[in-house]
Parts: structure tokens; C-alpha cells; sequence
């Protein structure tokens, strides 16, 4: 799903919840005025005395005994509640989150921090990224793994630093990201890295290898022409961060050249950004991919960052 449709399920899931503290709080009501008469005459009194108070101040009378004698009957109800054996508040509604009441906004226009978790966890489920990005961010990344060369530390510490303010301005640039290095070095924990701060501050993201973008269009193309078929590949043409991994382990046709152009050149053309990571080189993917995709792949506002060191995952 994408982030407006993750929106609106993170947005009924918490009604829903703001309902379910409703319902429970009246059913402990019910309970509590089942086993009490003098509870269940001041509910009854107190339901008088809100109907007065509205109609007074509609009326633009004295509302003042009114307000005296619905505190005095809360305070006697408190004192029931506690002969019965209950919390003083065991009546009220439990509000998973005091801060908005359960409605996702504070004063009715600020979304609530309760929203933005719940919102950035769906779009992490959502990604494509599975656990990984439950493990890998830009904290944990550890430099110390390119201290046997000093070049290449000084290289991944200025990687690491373009990674971040890619992230933090992707959506204000339109810059495209380009991660070339061997197996092992980095790459896709700096692509996890920003796709989680991406998603953290409400953005769609999109994570996926070549080979299952290219199988996608593909299905699209041939399913197509064969009764209902949902498109899969159009959500990588306008979610707002794509992140190819793997490009060039795709195999290579006229068909695939053709989506990757349309892929690369639709994107540009809206300024959504776009992240990819290679094994190969620039000059291996200029070899393998003709000029027209080669230039939208390192061409106008992509930074290429150049990975080193050893495989990690082995070394590691």
C-alpha cells in the first residue's frame, strides 16, 4: 500500500480504538448502575443538569448554581463508586493515548505523535524491507569496518554524510542517489538507512531488487490482455522514493530497456527521487546499458557515491 492508504488505515484503526474505549467505558456504566440506585438517580440528575446548563446559556442566564450542583453530584457519584469497592475513575473513558484522546490530533489540527508512530510503522511494514530495516539505520552504521584504509575511511565518512542530507532534502531536490561498490560494503545498509528516515517522516517508499521491478512490469504487460488484472508496477513509477537494488543482475532485453527508460524517465520528469545500488562500475554500467538509460542513471542531479573495503558480511 501506499502512504495515503497507509494514512487512512493508521486513521480508522485509531476510531476505532477511540470507539472501543468508548463502548467499554459505557459498559462499565451499565455495570456500576445495575448494583447502585444512588448512582444511577445522579446519572439521572446529572443528564437534567446538562440539558439546563446548555439552555441556560443559550438564554444567557446565570449558569453559576448549575455548574455548583453538577460538581457536588460528580463528587457524591466518586463517593459511591468508592462504597462499591470501584476507582473513582472506573467509569470514565481509558484513552490509549491521553494526549489526543484517541483521535489522532491535538486541538483538532496538530497530528499526534500516537498518529505518527502508528503511520511510520505502517509504512515500514509496507516498504518491501522487512526486517532490515528494523536493524539497519544511519546510528548504527559503523565506520570502524573501513579503519584498515584510511583513504577508503575518509571516502565511506563522506558517504555516510551525503547519505544523510540526501534524506533529510530528497523531497525538496529531486536528487537521485547512485551507490556503486562491491558485495558486502555498505550499500544497502545506507539504502535502509534512508528509506527508514524517509518513511519516519511520512514519506512512500519503495524498496525492491531490478530483477522484481522488471518481473513486475513484465506481469503487467502480459497479464493484462487477460481479464481483471490489478497493475503492480505502477506504484514504482509514483511513490515518493524508489530504491533499486541490484541494478544490473537484471537480464537484459529490449523489454527491460524499455521499462527501465520509462521507470527512470517518468520519475525524473515528476522530480521523484530515486536511489540505486550496483555491483558494477560506472564504466561497466555504461557498457552494459545503452546512453539513454546510462544518462538517467548518473546523469543530471544524481551524486554518485563510491563504496570500499572489505565484504563485511564475511569478514564481519
Amino acid at each position: 500500500m501506499g502512504a495515503y492508504e497507509n494514512y487512512q488505515l493508521v486513521k480508522e484503526q485509531i476510531e476505532a480504538r477511540r470507539q472501543r474505549a468508548i463502548a467499554e467505558a459505557d459498559m462499565r456504566n451499565l455495570e456500576v448502575r445495575k448494583k447502585s440506585e444512588i448512582i444511577r438517580a445522579i446519572d439521572e440528575e446529572l443528564e437534567g443538569t446538562g440539558l439546563k446548563i446548555f439552555s441556560a446559556a443559550c438564554k444567557g442566564e446565570d449558569i453559576t448554581p448549575l455548574k455548583e450542583r453538577n460538581t457536588e453530584l460528580m463528587s457524591e457519584r466518586r463517593k459511591a463508586l468508592s462504597v462499591l469497592g470501584y476507582p473513582e475513575d472506573y467509569t470514565e473513558v481509558k484513552y490509549s493515548c491521553k494526549r489526543c484522546s484517541d483521535t489522532g490530533f491535538v486541538g483538532g489540527m496538530y497530528m499526534c505523535s500516537c498518529f505518527r508512530e502508528a503511520l511510520a510503522t505502517e509504512n515500514i511494514r509496507s516498504s518491501g524491507m522487512g526486517n532490515l530495516i528494523e536493524k539497519q539505520s544511519f546510528d548504527n552504521f559503523n565506520l570502524e569496518w573501513y579503519r584498515d584504509d584510511e583513504k577508503v575511511f575518509e571516502r565511506m565518512k563522506s558517504n555516510l554524510a551525503a547519505a544523510k542530507e540526501f534524506a533529510a532534502d530528497f523531497s525538496k531536490t529531486g536528487e537521485n542517489l547512485l551507490l556503486i561498490g562491491n558485495t558486502g560494503t555498505g550499500k544497502t545498509h545506507i539504502s535502509t538507512a534512508i528509506a527508514r528516515e524517509a518513511l519516519v517522516r511520512g514519506y512512500d517508499v519503495i524498496y525492491d531488487s531490478s530483477q522484481n521491478i522488471i518481473s513486475d512490469f513484465e506481469e503487467d504487460r502480459f497479464k493484462s490482455g487477460y481479464g481483471p488484472h490489478e497493475p503492480k508496477a505502477k506504484k514504482y513509477l509514483e511513490c515518493d522514493l524508489l530504491i533499486i537494488d541490484d541494478l544490473g543482475t537484471e537480464f537484459v532485453n529490449q523489454f527491460t530497456v524499455s521499462c527501465l527508460y520509462n521507470l527512470l524517465n517518468t520519475r525524473q520528469n515528476r522530480g521523484l527521487s530515486t536511489v540505486i545500488s550496483t555491483n558494477l562500475s560506472a564504466d561497466e554500467l555504461a557498457g552494459k546499458y545503452e546512453d539513454r538509460i546510462y544518462s538517467r542513471i548518473v546523469g543530471r542531479g544524481c551524486k554518485i557515491l563510491v563504496f570500499g573495503g572489505k565484504d563485511h558480511r564475511i569478514f564481519g
